[in-house]
Order: C-alpha cells, then sequence, then structure tokens
C-alpha cells in the first residue's frame, strides 16, 4: 500500500513539471524565434518481490518468471525542439530572419558569446548593430551616421547607400554558427543560448553555404510553438495528473478498509 502510495506521488510530481513546460510554451507563443520544449521521463528501479528459479525434476528443468512491482516516473529532461518557425514579413531593414539552420552570435557585456536566432536588431548610439537587450552582434558591424540605406543580403553582406552617393558600400558580413547537437544549448533567457559540453564546439559559417540557412531581411522568425499541440498535451497531462490522484485516493480506502477489519 505504502508503495503504491509514494508510486502515484512521483506520477503527480512529473505531471506537475509537464504542464510547467507545457504553460512555458503557450506564453510564449508570441515570442521572435522561440523554441518549445517538452519534458521527457523515465521509470524508475524496479523492485523484485520474486525472483526467478529453476528447479529439476526427473530430468525436466522448469523456470518460474520473477515479480517486478515499479516504483514509479521521474523526469529526466526538458528537450527543446528546433523546428524551423514560420517567417513573418515586417518591412524593417535592420529585421533578419535565418532560413534554415543557424544561430547570430552576440557578445555580452562580460565579454561572453551568446546565440540567438532572433534577428530583431537595432542601431547603437554608436552605430553597432546590437539586439534588444544591447548586446553587439558579433562580427561588429558599424552603420556609419551617413547611411540613408542598409541592405543584407542572403550570403550576409551587409551593405551601405551612405548619402550624397549612388553606389552602396560594403561595411561587413554577418557570420552563422551551429552546433552538433543544438538540444544540447542552454536557454539564459531573452532568447540567448549558451553552449555547453552537450551541445559541442560551434561550427562556424557563411549563410547560404552548405549546412547553414539563408538570411532574411525584413523578415522575422515566429515561434515554433503549436497552439492546438500544447492544449491537447495539456489535456492528457492533466488526465494523467487526475488518474494518479484517484490512485492515491483509492489506496486510502483501502487501507481504512484494512484498519477496519480489526474492529
Amino acid at each position: 500500500m505504502e508503495r503504491a502510495l509514494r508510486t502515484a506521488a512521483t506520477g503527480m510530481y512529473a505531471q506537475q513539471i509537464n504542464i510547467d513546460v507545457i504553460a512555458h510554451n503557450l506564453a510564449n507563443v508570441n515570442t521572435t524565434s522561440f523554441k518549445r520544449s517538452r519534458a521527457e521521463f523515465q521509470d524508475l528501479m524496479y523492485q523484485i518481490l520474486k525472483s526467478p528459479n529453476s528447479s529439476s525434476q526427473n530430468g525436466n528443468v522448469e523456470a518460474s518468471s520473477e515479480i517486478q512491482i515499479g516504483t514509479g516516473v521521474q523526469t529526466v529532461a526538458t528537450l527543446r525542439d528546433f523546428k524551423q518557425g514560420d517567417l513573418q514579413p515586417t518591412n524593417n531593414p535592420l529585421d533578419v530572419a535565418i532560413n534554415g539552420d543557424g544561430f547570430f552570435q552576440l557578445r555580452k557585456p562580460d565579454g561572453t558569446i551568446a546565440y540567438t536566432r532572433d534577428g530583431s536588431f537595432k542601431i547603437s548610439r554608436d552605430g553597432r548593430l546590437v539586439n534588444s537587450s544591447g548586446y553587439v552582434l558579433e562580427p561588429e558591424i558599424v552603420i556609419p551616421e551617413t547611411a540613408i540605406a542598409i541592405s543584407i543580403s542572403k550570403d550576409g553582406v551587409v551593405e551601405v547607400l551612405n548619402s550624397g552617393e549612388v553606389e552602396p558600400v560594403e561595411i561587413g558580413r554577418i557570420e552563422l554558427v551551429k552546433f552538433v547537437n543544438p538540444a544540447g544549448l542552454r536557454s539564459i533567457g531573452n532568447n540567448l543560448y549558451v553552449e555547453t559540453q552537450a551541445s559541442g564546439q560551434p561550427i562556424f559559417g557563411t549563410p547560404g553555404s552548405e549546412g547553414f540557412g539563408e538570411l532574411m531581411q525584413g523578415c522575422l522568425e515566429s515561434s515554433n510553438v503549436d497552439i492546438v499541440e500544447e492544449m491537447v498535451n495539456m489535456i492528457v497531462a492533466q488526465r494523467a495528473y487526475e488518474i494518479n490522484s484517484k490512485t492515491i485516493k483509492t489506496v486510502e480506502e483501502m487501507l481504512q478498509m484494512a484498519n477496519n477489519l480489526k474492529r
């Protein structure tokens, strides 16, 4: 009886975490380039109540199967799905989406590099391209004060048309990185990721080259959260939580019946 109570409790806790993950996905349904997560579960260790044995009678071997009782479930990981989101046109020349694999590089104030697929860039007071948090795009690109138009090609070449000139001038090139296992990246909020041992080292490349996506100026990548799918997952998690709570209630009633036997 006590084992069943503990097992059902692990099921309720696992579904609580599952609901937390689903709620986070739904909360970010409109977040630029957000990638949904999903919880992964594994069964806990088993208790062997009866070991398999064999006996010989008149030269014949008879084997009996063992009795195993599971002790519940545990949440082992939350995996991020990096499936491409839809590209939404914004007509803002500083908005850049990646159509395919790859991440932008951003230099944080402490000098470390973070990675993002959110290409909603801004121009800082000193002319550098930065994200909404003020982190500088790497390699650094500086927009001159005389620029009246900005052009970003599919292969990452950044050109500006200066006032009084008729020909655009190249001022830099956007570089992308990718990872062998992007699901191993650690999310730190603000649409940013940092590398881990699980993700592997960053692989540098040019947009549009083999294995890297192309850049789409004037577009942003939307979240890849499917509201219908998340609602279905929420209903399933709710039903699983409910049935585990009913298991606890049933065990309590059985214990009460057992206690009443001695009266």
